[in-house]
């Protein structure tokens, strides 16, 4: 290779990095922007959270310090503000992989735009409506005569935060799946051969993004699981159509 290419090939490495850079900048200012809308929400999804999530018998939290309530509120606006972000996230990400796309391609990237920010939000929704609850009436099943559970806020607004940004994004697998098939990078054939360890991989990171339980980390990865073989299943039309 000649110094000349070189230079060239050092230009578009630097070139891509700021242009990686650039994307990760306007995502967190997009992020800080919306932050003051999800502060001023944060305490009625506060209750929100509580009023639908709680189960019977347990009608109220605690809180054990001063400030407490007050961080809890700015963490649960961050989260609230990351998912109105998402659109322009995904966005964002759209426009920097578009130079490397043929016109047909990024007609696809559009479609995967939409379908990113609507898997993200069904997998915040399902955490919030249908995993949230199960896992706390799992957790007062434990409760006797001796034995009463007293929520703390901080705990609580940690876990639901830390399970519903888990979801969203867990929910972007079948996206992963289309987008190698899509663009050859797998097959239908590669990932059949491989399924047990993409089962494997995928429970590790329910492990990484759920508490240390198996049932947190069960009611992430067997939905995973199956959005893995919905995307399996819509890849093998994708792949005939390729062909």
């Amino acid at each position: 290779m000649s110094t000349e290419d070189k230079q060239q090939e050092e230009q578009t490495f630097i070139h891509h990095l700021e242009a990686l850079r650039s994307m990760l900048i306007r995502s967190i200012v997009a992020v800080l922007i919306l932050s003051p809308a999800g502060f001023y929400a944060a305490p009625k999804f506060i209750d929100f959270l509580i009023r639908n999530t709680l189960p019977q018998g347990i009608t109220k939290l605690h809180y054990f310090s001063p400030m407490e309530v007050f961080v809890i509120q700015l963490k649960a606006g961050l989260v609230i503000a990351f998912t109105l972000a998402f659109p322009y996230i995904a966005l964002q990400v759209r426009k920097f992989v578009l130079p490397a796309l043929y016109e047909h391609e990024r007609k696809f990237m559009d479609w995967l735009v939409v379908l990113a920010t609507f898997l993200f939000v069904t997998g915040v929704c399902f955490c919030v409506f249908m995993i949230m609850p199960l896992i706390m009436n799992f957790s007062a099943a434990f409760s006797t005569a001796q034995l009463e559970a007293t929520l703390g806020l901080e705990s609580f607004i940690n876990l639901s935060a830390g399970m519903m940004l888990a979801f969203g994004l867990m929910f972007q697998v079948p996206l992963a799946v289309l987008i190698g098939i899509k663009f050859g990078i797998l097959s239908v054939k590669m990932l059949e051969n491989a399924r047990p360890y993409i089962i494997v991989g995928i429970l590790i990171l329910a492990a990484i993004f759920t508490p240390p339980d198996i049932v947190s980390q069960l009611m992430l990865g067997i939905p995973t699981w199956l959005l893995f073989e919905a995307g399996m299943f819509a890849a093998r039309f994708i792949e005939k159509k390729n062909v």
